[in-house]
């Protein structure tokens, strides 16, 4: 094991190991001094970072923060390893792809830069990078990032904001979920897509509301993909003729928190092979639904390292992204403060998670969103949202979740309104994506610059869905 020394002010620090530093150099969250692996002082946090931007990239190839041996994770991100598109940042250091990344990002051909290089990039590279970098460094760098996907839609095209229309309800009431339907799509949203949290998680409920949700998609001329958010194994459905459009799955950052969903690489790759069997897009195949977000694996007891350390939350967040982009997904999301307060503590530490989680999703090629959110306990609140969705809007988010007055009455948190997203495409000139824009005009919804107009709803073709 490598030992990591750095010395501040007379004061010489030590750090056992990759995992030890790379935990030590993350920026202060509540899950890591839960873990146990936090840096105690912001001296010590302040030595790690500067010790990590000396190590070479290709220590990440050879000194593996989870054994390869024991972890599937590990074995995919090293197996699937691009070494001709690593041959453009091999020569250079944590710190040195920091200066690469910020120098390339103002470049005209920027985005077809950092596509090339991407798959070189392993996610521990990732993260590591992302330890050293200002809040202004990651938006700067995701901004320049292009990453699209399609199924009914375009996904992360630039100078557009798409959002999930999430119309959860509690007890999965078809009347309820379609008044909140209604309600998005009026403002504007679910061009990513119509995204429903079941209540119960049985294959006959999921069932029950795929064929909801596709009566309104198909009655309306919908360009738009549905998802109910059950268990990967809705992949049973397909067989039985029910109308999958996306199929959903959190995933986690090792072998052991995914086994705690109940999946495997190869249980996933089933599952994405099966919901392109369908051919139910009109644009494009990307047919996975991905939700992570930091802590998950630590809240399963999942969260070792080699040589038993536990490996900080955001490492692992960003190893699930390295997972993600095996499936080349039409969407990914992190749920940045819904796991609570034990994990992000407050607004500060939510906002900085989200920025680090879009911007290492976006580098290792995801069409990567947020669920801009937290939970009635954690020192947040609504301001401390509309910071974050502002800054990653400047940073050129893929999507957002938007929930009816931004509070989920099924699972019980705070996340955006449909109104927020309007307000995020007004102030930033965003726009919905393309397909779902040109039907919004087709109903007399959006006027030439791409904004919502007022619509009466008794007056509009889908005030049939308050009746259903």
């Amino acid at each position: 094991m490598t030992t990591f020394n750095q010395q501040v002010r007379g004061v010489n620090h030590t750090f056992d190991g990759l995992v030890d530093l790379l935990a030590k150099a993350t920026p202060a969250r509540s899950g890591d001094e839960l873990a146990g692996c936090a840096a105690s002082s912001d001296a010590e946090r302040a030595a790690a970072q500067w010790a990590l931007a000396d190590v070479p990239l290709t220590t990440f190839l050879n000194d593996l923060v989870v054994p390869y041996e024991d972890d599937e994770v590990t074995r995919l991100i090293i197996d699937t390893h691009d070494k001709v598109a690593f041959q453009a940042v091999s020569h250079l250091t944590v710190g040195g792809l920091r200066d690469w990344l910020l120098g390339v990002a103002v470049e005209p051909d920027a985005a077809r830069t950092l596509a090339a290089v991407s798959p070189g990039l392993t996610p521990e590279m990732v993260a590591a990078v992302s330890k050293i970098m200002r809040n202004q460094d990651l938006i700067a760098v995701a901004r320049a990032i292009r990453v699209t996907a399609g199924f009914r839609t375009t996904i992360g095209l630039p100078g557009r904001l798409a959002t999930r229309l999430q119309p959860n309800h509690p007890t999965d009431d078809p009347r309820g979920i379609a008044a909140a339907t209604l309600d998005g799509l009026l403002l504007g949203c679910g061009d990513a897509v119509i995204g429903i949290n079941p209540a119960t998680d049985s294959p006959h409920a999921t069932a029950d509301l795929l064929h909801l949700l596709d009566e309104v998609r198909t009655r309306y001329d919908i360009p738009a993909q549905s998802c109910v958010l059950s268990h990967v194994t809705t992949m049973e459905l397909i067989e039985s003729g029910a109308p999958v459009d996306l199929v959903f799955q959190s995933i986690a950052g090792t072998e052991g928190a995914n086994s705690g969903f109940g999946v495997d690489v190869a249980l996933l790759r089933e599952a994405n092979a099966a919901g392109r069997s369908l051919g139910r897009g009109t644009v494009g195949d990307n047919v996975m639904y991905l939700e992570t977000g930091q802590g998950s694996a630590l809240s399963s007891g999942a969260h070792l390292g080699t040589g038993g350390r536990p490996v900080d939350q955001q490492t692992l967040e960003t190893r699930a992204y390295g997972l993600a982009r095996d499936l080349e997904p039409l969407l990914v999301n992190t749920v940045v403060g819904f796991i609570g307060p034990e994990y992000l503590f407050d607004g500060k530490q939510i906002v900085r998670a989200g920025l680090e989680d879009h911007f290492c999703g976006k580098l290792l090629g995801l069409p990567m969103g947020v669920d801009v959110c937290y939970t009635n306990h954690a020192e947040a609140d609504q301001d401390d949202m509309d910071s974050l969705l502002t800054l990653l809007c400047v940073a050129g988010t893929a999507f957002v979740i938007t929930v009816p007055g931004a509070d989920d009455v099924m699972l019980g948190y705070q996340s955006l309104s449909f109104h927020d997203a309007l307000y995020a495409r007004q102030v930033l000139g965003l726009r919905p994506a393309p397909e779902f824009e040109d039907w919004l005009r087709r109903l007399g919804m959006v006027g030439s610059n791409g904004r919502i107009v007022p619509v009466d709803a008794a007056s509009s073709p889908l005030h049939e869905l308050t009746v259903t």
